[in-house]
């Protein structure tokens, strides 16, 4: 082999383990914005359970007899801080359990604040009030972390899928990542009935 072709090869070796690297790099990189945003979510879902006991504990006050929507909403706390997700073995099986668990914690809360509207004193305390202000930006929190973490998902999908990186996405143990959903029935109006 003459001098120029071993030079051609040799460059040819530096530049793909080149692309390699910054491939595998650049994958590594987007996977953890993934898991950070999917942290971030989890902290914010922590947020909203934190302050349920004093949500509950306030309404306690004031309608003692709502004793089945207020076992209702500790028992969707429970429930929902009871499973626990690790974006490293994220399964659409656990994903669903875990996103159903906290439909079922955001609609016995939606239950529990809506008996603010049979009790004139309950609705008129201050740290009900501050509470349910508290629910409304965590929710709007959990919304926002919700999006942030798709989107990161949706670039590190798109990254580990897109060509060439594929081929090492695999060899490397790049797998895709779950999204969050709409829960079934999000797309219908909820019914607002008074008694």
């Amino acid at each position: 082999m003459n001098k120029k072709v071993i030079i051609g090869i040799v460059v040819a070796i530096v530049l793909i383990g080149g692309w390699a690297i910054s491939a595998y790099n650049g994958m590594v990189s987007s996977e953890e914005e993934a898991t950070t945003a999917f942290a971030n979510l989890q902290s914010t879902y922590q947020r909203r359970a934190d302050f349920i006991p004093n949500l509950v504990e306030t309404v306690k006050g004031y309608a003692a007899h709502e004793k089945e929507t207020l076992e209702g909403v500790v028992a969707a706390r429970s429930k929902a801080t009871s499973i626990n997700l690790d974006p490293e073995n994220m399964t659409p099986e656990k994903m669903k359990q875990f996103q159903a668990a906290q439909g079922e914690l955001t609609a016995a809360i939606g239950r529990l604040i809506a008996i603010n509207e049979s009790y004139p004193d309950l609705k008129a305390n201050e740290n009900f009030r501050e509470l349910q202000v508290e629910l409304e930006s965590t929710n709007n929190r959990i919304n926002e972390a919700r999006n942030t973490y798709n989107k990161k998902v949706q670039d590190y999908n798109v990254m580990i899928r897109r060509f060439p990186n594929t081929l090492f996405a695999g060899m490397f143990g790049f797998e895709k990542m779950e999204k969050f959903e709409a829960e079934a029935g999000a797309e219908k109006a909820p019914q607002v009935k008074f008694n």
